[in-house]
C-alpha cells in the first residue's frame, strides 16, 4: 500500500504541476483574446470618429483603407503585429485629435466628444487587458524558470511567453528609448 502510494505521488504532484502550468496558459490566451476585441472596437471607433470629421478636413481615402486593413488583421496577428497595430491605431487616433483641435464646431460637437471619450475608454480597457495578461505570462515564466515545474513544462514542451510591450515599443519607435536595457532618453528638441 506505502509502495503504491510512493508511485502515485509524483505522479499526481505532475499532473497537479501541468494543469497549473495549462491554466495560466489558457488564461494569457482568454486575455489576448479580450485584447484583439477591444483593439477591434477602437479601430471601429475610430472609424466612426474619421467618418465625423472628415466632412471638416480633407482625410486621404488610405486612412480608412489602412483602419480596415488593421481590423483584418488583429484575430490573426502575433504579439509584434499587435504591437504594430496598437502603435498605428494610436497614431491615427493622436491625428484626429489634432485635427479635432484645429475646429471649434468639432471640438464641440457630440458626436465627436463622445466617441473620442469612448476610444479613450477602450485604450483604458485595452491598458487593462495588458496588464493582466503581462501578470498572467510573469506567473506562467516564473513556473518555467522554477523547479520542478521547469521539468514537467519541457517535458510537454512548453515555452516561455512573450509580454505585450506597448507603450515600451512606442517610446522606443519615437527614440525614447534606444534600447531594452537603458532607460528613458532625452528627446532632442530644436528651435530652428
Amino acid at each position: 500500500m506505502i509502495a503504491l502510494l510512493l508511485l502515485l505521488l509524483p505522479v499526481v504532484y505532475f499532473i497537479s504541476i501541468y494543469n497549473q502550468l495549462h491554466k495560466l496558459k489558457n488564461g494569457a490566451e482568454s486575455t489576448l483574446s479580450q485584447i484583439r476585441v477591444a483593439l477591434k472596437k477602437r479601430l471601429d471607433m475610430i472609424e466612426q470618429l474619421v467618418s465625423s470629421v472628415k466632412s471638416f478636413a480633407q482625410f486621404e481615402r488610405g486612412v480608412l483603407e489602412n483602419i480596415s486593413r488593421m481590423r483584418a488583421r488583429v484575430g490573426i496577428a502575433d504579439l509584434s503585429d499587435l504591437t504594430r497595430i496598437e502603435g498605428e491605431s494610436k497614431g491615427i487616433f493622436g491625428n484626429l485629435v489634432a485635427v479635432a483641435e484645429d475646429y471649434p464646431q468639432l471640438k464641440t460637437s457630440d458626436t465627436v466628444i463622445m466617441t473620442m471619450n469612448a476610444i479613450e475608454g477602450v485604450e483604458d480597457e485595452i491598458s487593462r487587458h495588458r496588464y493582466t495578461y503581462n501578470n498572467i505570462v510573469q506567473n506562467f515564466n516564473t513556473m518555467l524558470d522554477s523547479i520542478p515545474s521547469k521539468y514537467v513544462a519541457s517535458m510537454v514542451g512548453l515555452r516561455k511567453m512573450e509580454y505585450l510591450n506597448f507603450e515600451e515599443d512606442e517610446l522606443r519607435r519615437l527614440g525614447y528609448l534606444t534600447t531594452k536595457e537603458e532607460g528613458p532618453s532625452r528627446p532632442e528638441v530644436g528651435w530652428d
